[in-house]
């Protein structure tokens, strides 16, 4: 049984990576429950397409495609700072974009591991900037995808872009992932201390098939090489219908609550509907989450709001 979005009605969200994947499916059912919805994608071809797609089944869908590319800071300030002048309430940021396992290690523009960089500076950079809009909109919510392989991440602080360690882009990205675990249950922290009227939450899609997983694994390949889309998995996996439900339900449900994190609630957390997942052992020092918030604030030149 799908997860009913309740009406969103005269609210305005914005939503990275929108033009495929979960991050597309986040997209049309919030515009379907009403809501007004600013498609963030770093190829805004795409990103039409995808509002064209939404508008053929929901002809009054309100939507904008806006260019963000979270793999170059200056484009995410670009970004912020259009949307924070245009003065308009911002009910929900859903920092859903990402890249994962590259074959070799890239960096982004501004000479951070593409993993880290993409999936995890970008968006704490967004959210950084995009906290004046935030806060001036009452009952506001940052929704911030995970992934289950946080579990087997570790924050090195040492090397935290894999310029020392032998590349691993399967821990790279559990690293980047377990990063933005740590990103919603600070903004949590922060919130509460500072007695925000912000809601922070994070979700994991468990094994959904998307386009993810072969998307990262093509970069750097010719034309004549590229892997195609997943079809088929040895483990349990789920369709993007399902998979992008627990996103969904930390974006929009009454239930949600803060700092907690969503997921898939049956065979191992890889598929099924959404429930509150455990936090991993990997993301439960609170110590090591406001560490990697003030070290992400040196990296990204950032400042987190003092009110």
């Amino acid at each position: 049984m799908y997860y009913d979005v309740p009406d969103q009605t005269g609210r305005r969200f914005i939503v990275t990576g929108s033009n495929s994947g979960t991050g597309r499916e986040v997209a049309r059912r919030l515009a379907r429950a009403g809501a007004a919805v600013v498609l963030a994608v770093r190829t805004p071809e795409k990103g039409e397409e995808a509002a064209a797609a939404i508008r053929s089944e929901a002809p009054e869908a309100q939507l904008e495609v806006r260019w963000l590319d979270l793999a170059d800071l200056a484009s995410v300030r670009e970004f912020a700072a259009q949307v924070v002048a245009d003065g308009a309430p911002l009910h929900g940021l859903v920092n859903n974009a990402g890249v994962m396992v590259p074959p070799q290690r890239i960096e982004t523009a501004d000479g951070f591991e593409l993993q880290f960089g993409t999936n995890f500076l970008g968006p704490f950079a967004l959210t950084n900037l995009l906290l004046p809009a935030v806060l001036r909109t009452p009952g506001a919510r940052v929704a911030t995808m995970s992934s289950g392989t946080a579990n087997f991440g570790r924050i090195d602080f040492d090397d935290l872009n894999w310029t020392r360690r032998r590349f691993s882009p399967q821990f790279a990205y559990a690293q980047s992932k377990l990063a933005d675990l740590l990103l919603g249950r600070q903004l949590a922290a922060i919130a509460q201390q500072r007695a925000w009227d912000l809601l922070s939450t994070i979700a994991h899609p468990g094994y959904t098939r998307t386009n993810l997983q072969t998307a990262g694994r093509n970069l750097g390949r010719g034309a004549d090489s590229q892997l195609p889309p997943i079809r088929r998995t040895l483990l349990p996996s789920q369709g993007v219908e399902t998979g992008a439900e627990p996103l969904l339900f930390a974006a929009t449900s009454p239930a949600a609550e803060q700092g907690a994190y969503y997921g898939p609630g049956r065979r191992l957390g890889l598929v099924g509907p959404t429930k509150r997942a455990r936090i991993p052992r990997s993301a439960r020092s609170m110590d090591v989450a406001a560490r990697l918030w003030r070290t992400a604030e040196e990296l990204t030149g950032t400042r987190t709001l003092s009110e």
